[in-house]
C-alpha cells in the first residue's frame, strides 16, 4: 500500500480521505474524499449545506477534521492552522475580500512579510515593489504595485489576491465563488490567469454556482450532498442535468413548474411609453395577473433601471404608469407601495438585507405599520406572522430569532419575498430571484413563484439566465441599449431567439410585437 501512496503522490497535488467533521448536533463531514491532480482544475460542486465550505476550511486549516488524513504531493501533513496550510503550499481567495484600501498593490501582496534591510526592521520598498511586479507580469497583469488598491475593481483586487497566493508559492489554490461580482469580460481574465497557474503545474479548487463556467473551466468534477461524498468524474463526462442530479439526488428536468392548469386574468399594469434618459427611452409593456412577465437583455441594457423606475426609484420624464386602468403618480417607493408594488431588489445583502438583524427583524421591517398600535410594536403578533412565513416559504433557521448573515443564499432570498408578501402586494418585481443561490434552493423559489402567479400575483421577473427566463415565463420582452427590440411567447422560444434580439438583432422587425401573447 506504501508504493501505491506514493505512486498516487506523484498525480495528485493535495488528496484529502475519509474526512469527518462534526460540529454540536450537526454532522457536517463524513468520509469525503478530494483528489486533485496538479496543472487542473477541480470543482467542488454541492448544494449550500452540503459541506463545501467545512471542507475549504479544513483544506485551509481554519478547521481540524475529527478524523481523515491529508496529503499533500504525497506526503502526509497536519494542518492546523492556516499557517500550516500555507508552510505546505495551500492558499484560499475568500468569496469576501478584505484588503488594506489605504495601501498599496505591493504592500498587500507582502503584508507581515516584507522585505527588510539587513540586520534592520526597515523595510527595502525597493525589493517590494520589484518582487510585487515581478509577479504581476508573471501573471500577466498590467496593474503598478505602488498603486493604492482602492482605485482598484473588485476584479482587480480578486486578481491581486490571486498574485498573494502565489508570491507564498502555494502549489494549491482554493477559489470560492469567484466570478460572483465581476463582469463577463472580467470573468475571461481571471480564466487566461487561471490557465497560466494550470500551465505551472498548480492545483486548483473551485467552488461555484454558474453551470455555464463550471464546464468552461474544470478539469474534474466533485460532488458533495448532506456533507457526504458522492462522486468524483471527468468534466467532460458530465452534462448540465447529470450534474444536478448529482447534487440533488434526483433529475431536475421538472424543475421548472408545469405552466398548465394557471389562468391569466385582465391587464392590471400598464407601462406607456416612459423614458428615463441615460437608462431607458418609449419602454412600453402590460402585465397581467396570474401572468409571470420574463425580461431579458444583456448587462446594461437598461432593465432593472425600468424595474427601479417603476417603483419610484428612478424618476421617469415623460409617459404614464397605469395600474388597474387608472393613472399611477408613483415618485418614491412608499408611493409604489401605496400602489401595491412589491420589488425585489437584485443586491439581497446590499440592499435588500440587514445582515446583522435577526430573520424577524428582516421579515416584518416593510409592513411594521401591521403591527404597531398607538406607535409599539406588537411583538408577539409580530413574531407569530415571521413564524407563519419561515413556515409557509420552508425557510431553514433555526428560529426566526437567528441572523440572517448566517443563512444560506436561498434562504436569505426567502426571507426578502416574505418581506415583500407581508405589503400584499399585486405586482411582484424580482430582479436576479435566484441569483447567487444553489440549484435546489432555486427550484424552490420557482415553485414559489408559480404558486404565487396562480393566486393571482402579476410577477415581473428580470433574469441573466436564459433558461430560467424561459422556464418560468408567460411572455418574454427583451431589451437591448435601453429598448424594447422584442416580445416572445416563451412556448418553443429559443435561447437564440432571445440573444438575437438582446443584441439588437431585430431581423428586420420580424420578432418586435409578433408573438405577444
Amino acid at each position: 500500500m506504501g508504493v501505491n501512496r506514493v505512486m498516487e503522490g506523484k498525480q495528485y497535488v493535495v488528496e484529502m480521505q475519509n474526512i469527518s467533521k462534526s460540529f454540536p448536533g450537526v454532522k457536517a463531514l463524513e468520509n469525503v474524499q478530494l483528489k486533485v491532480r496538479k496543472g487542473t482544475v477541480h470543482t467542488l460542486m454541492g448544494e449550500n449545506g452540503a459541506g463545501k465550505s467545512t471542507l475549504m476550511k479544513i483544506l485551509s486549516g481554519m478547521y481540524t477534521p475529527d478524523t481523515g488524513e491529508i496529503y499533500i504531493d504525497g506526503q502526509k501533513v497536519q494542518l492546523k492552522s492556516p499557517r500550516d496550510a500555507l508552510l505546505n503550499g495551500i492558499s484560499i481567495v475568500q468569496q469576501e475580500l478584505s484588503p488594506i484600501l489605504d495601501m498599496t498593490i505591493g504592500e498587500n501582496i507582502f503584508l507581515g512579510r516584507e522585505p527588510l534591510y539587513p540586520n534592520t526592521r526597515f523595510i527595502n520598498y525597493k525589493k517590494l515593489y520589484q518582487d510585487a511586479d515581478q509577479l504581476l507580469k508573471r501573471l500577466k497583469l498590467n496593474l503598478n504595485p505602488k498603486m493604492k488598491m482602492s482605485r482598484l475593481s473588485i476584479a482587480e483586487m480578486q486578481m491581486v489576491e490571486i498574485v498573494k497566493t502565489v508570491s507564498y508559492g502555494s502549489q494549491v489554490i482554493i477559489m470560492d465563488e469567484p466570478t460572483s461580482a465581476i463582469t463577463d469580460q472580467e470573468v475571461e481574465r481571471l480564466f487566461e490567469i487561471i490557465d497560466q497557474l494550470k500551465s505551472e503545474g498548480k492545483g486548483i479548487v473551485y467552488i461555484s454556482h454558474k453551470m455555464d463556467e463550471i464546464f468552461q473551466i474544470s478539469d474534474d468534477i466533485t460532488v458533495l450532498r448532506d456533507g457526504t461524498y458522492i462522486d468524483t468524474k471527468p468534466a467532460q463526462d458530465l452534462d448540465r442535468d447529470k450534474l444536478i442530479a448529482m447534487m440533488v439526488g434526483r433529475n431536475l428536468t421538472d424543475m421548472f413548474p408545469e405552466k398548465a392548469g394557471k389562468e391569466i386574468k385582465e391587464t392590471i399594469l400598464e407601462v406607456n411609453n416612459i423614458s428615463s434618459p441615460g437608462y431607458f427611452e418609449d419602454v412600453s409593456f402590460t402585465v397581467k395577473k396570474g401572468e409571470i412577465l420574463g425580461i431579458s437583455g444583456l448587462m446594461g441594457a437598461g432593465r432593472t433601471e425600468v424595474a427601479e423606475a417603476i417603483f419610484g426609484l428612478l424618476p421617469i420624464e415623460k409617459g404614464e404608469i397605469r395600474i388597474n386602468g387608472q393613472k399611477a403618480k408613483i415618485q418614491s417607493p412608499v408611493d409604489a407601495i401605496n400602489h401595491k408594488i412589491a420589488f425585489l431588489t437584485e443586491d439581497r445583502k446590499g440592499e435588500g438585507l440587514f445582515l446583522s438583524m435577526t430573520v424577524n427583524h428582516n421579515a416584518s421591517m416593510t409592513a411594521l405599520n401591521k403591527f404597531t398600535n398607538f406607535g409599539f410594536i406588537n411583538k408577539k403578533q409580530e413574531s407569530k406572522t415571521s413564524n407563519d412565513y419561515r413556515d409557509k416559504l420552508r425557510i431553514k433557521s433555526y428560529s426566526i430569532n437567528q441572523l440572517i448573515g448566517n443563512l444560506s443564499g436561498g434562504n436569505q432570498q426567502k426571507v426578502c419575498i416574505a418581506k415583500w408578501l407581508l405589503t400584499d402586494p399585486d405586482i411582484l418585481i424580482l430582479d436576479e430571484p435566484t441569483r447567487g443561490i444553489d440549484i435546489g434552493a432555486k427550484a424552490e423559489i420557482y415553485k414559489l413563484m408559480s404558486d404565487l402567479a396562480k393566486q393571482g400575483l402579476a410577477i415581473i421577473m428580470i433574469s441573466s439566465e436564459m433558461p430560467e427566463v424561459i422556464g418560468m415565463s408567460d411572455r418574454i420582452i427583451v431589451f437591448h441599449e435601453g429598448k424594447i427590440t422584442g416580445e416572445l411567447k416563451s412556448n418553443g422560444v429559443t435561447q437564440e431567439e432571445i440573444l438575437d434580439l438582446a443584441t439588437g438583432n431585430t431581423k428586420g422587425g420580424e420578432k418586435l410585437g409578433s408573438q405577444t401573447g
